[in-house]
Order: C-alpha cells, then sequence, then structure tokens
C-alpha cells in the first residue's frame, strides 16, 4: 500500500521465504531522515517488506488512504522470524551490538529457542565501515549461511549498509532491527505492554533519554505531522 511515495507491507512476511527478502521498517523519523538522505531513502524503497514501525506511520495510513493497518516494530518481526525459525530448526546470524550483548542474545535465545542454530559477530564500533570491515562482516555472515541475518547497527547506517552488501550475503532474509538486539539481551528496558497499547511505546525511551531523542520526537515528529497533511492537502509533501 502506497503511503507518502513508500510502498508500505500490511502484514507479516508469509512463510516460508524461497529467495533472498530484504525487511525493513520505517517510523517518522526514519521517513524525515530519508528526505534527506537518497542513499537511506533508496534502502527504504528497495525493500521486500517495509514495515510500519510507529503509531505515525499507522495514523498516516489511515488519514491518507482511509485504511487500517497494524503496527509491526522491528521487536515484532524478530518474535515472529525466531518463532519460525525454532519451528523449522533454522539458523540466524546476529550482526552488530557489542560483544557482551551478542553474548547475552545467544544466551537468551538458546533457552527461549533451543532448536535455532545461532551465530554472531561484533563489527567495529565506527561510522562508516572500510572496505576491509565490510568484507570481514561478509565473511563471518557467509561462513555461517544463515536463514535470518539480523543487522542492529542503528538507522540509517544499517539499512544503507544493507543495500550496498545484499548481493555478497549468503541469506535467505536480511532484517533490519536495530535497537532490538539491546531490548532483547536485556541491556535496555523496552517500554511495557500498557505503553506500547496505547501507541505511546516512544515515550517512556523519551523521558529517559531525552536528549539522544530530542530530534527524534521533538523535530522529526511536528514535521512529518505537517508532511501529512501536505500530501492530504496539495498531494505532495513539503520536505
Amino acid at each position: 500500500m502506497k503511503t507518502l511515495n513508500y510502498t508500505i507491507s500490511t502484514d507479516y512476511p508469509k512463510l516460508p521465504i524461497i529467495s533472498k527478502t530484504i525487511i525493513n521498517t520505517i517510523n517518522p523519523h526514519s521517513y524525515c531522515v530519508s528526505k534527506k538522505d537518497d542513499s537511506f531513502a533508496k534502502a527504504l524503497q528497495s525493500s521486500d517488506f517495509l514495515l510500519p514501525d510507529g503509531i505515525g506511520i499507522v495514523w498516516a495510513s489511515k488519514f491518507l488512504n482511509k485504511k487500517q493497518i497494524i503496527k509491526i516494530a522491528g521487536f515484532d518481526i524478530f518474535l515472529f522470524l525466531m518463532k519460525d525459525l525454532n519451528e523449522t530448526s533454522g539458523s540466524c546470524f546476529f550482526l552488530g551490538a557489542s560483544q557482551k550483548t551478542l553474548n547475552l542474545i545467544k544466551q537468551k535465545a538458546a533457552k527461549e529457542y533451543p532448536n535455532v542454530k545461532v551465530n554472531c559477530f561484533s563489527p567495529p564500533y565506527k561510522a562508516k565501515f572500510t572496505e576491509e570491515d565490510s568484507t570481514e562482516m561478509c565473511n563471518k555472515v557467509n561462513e555461517f549461511k544463515p536463514d535470518v541475518l539480523f543487522v542492529g547497527m542503528t538507522a540509517p547506517k544499517q539499512e544503507k549498509w544493507v543495500y550496498d552488501f545484499q548481493s555478497q550475503l549468503d541469506s535467505k532474509v536480511i532484517c533490519s532491527i536495530g535497537a532490538v538486539f539491546d531490548f532483547y539481551a536485556g541491556v535496555v528496558e523496552r517500554p511495557s505492554q500498557f505503553w506500547i497499547k496505547l501507541g505511546l511505546e516512544w515515550l517512556p525511551r523519551f523521558l529517559k533519554e531525552p536528549k539522544r531523542l530530542a530530534e527524534r520526537n521533538l523535530i522529526s515528529t511536528p514535521k512529518f505531522i505537517l508532511e501529512v497533511f501536505s500530501f492530504k492537502l496539495r498531494g505532495k509533501g513539503f520536505l
């Protein structure tokens, strides 16, 4: 379904997935960032599934298209895929985060999804990877040949990296899920279901980290709302 010139997926991917499939998510902040970053926009637009990870996207769909869709957060698609992998004795690879976080993920996954073969790699922590960095990352993934590759390097870095190297990655599904690595590991606490059901998952996170999330919530959100109204009134955005 087309919303704000992006084709938004309205449901979870149908399983099993045979060919290589790229799954990304979009929220009001990533939408605003993509309007200033052509590479990021291209990466999102080329997704096989672009999931509405934000109540703002759900609202925009209803306001512009009169269609009610469900929010599918990165954590939701992660659980969905892990459940399927457990039922089919599949494998997954976690690319991103610190080694400490990855160790916690492996320990937890071994208990909750005992049939899933898990491997991981912590790439260098830097703003931009060198060619040697990316080659090593691809090699680590390809040595394991996972059914699902989870990438957690924050947006837009992760989506752009996947877009550039997807042809070199031996995985049926590549899914960029950012903060989910920290949530699942327990390094960062995800807001409770109370806030999630209210569509206010962002609020507790903002109150905990106001400085880091100020641009996302105080700048991007108002811009996104104005963008939606602009599409409604003029048929095009202003960003």
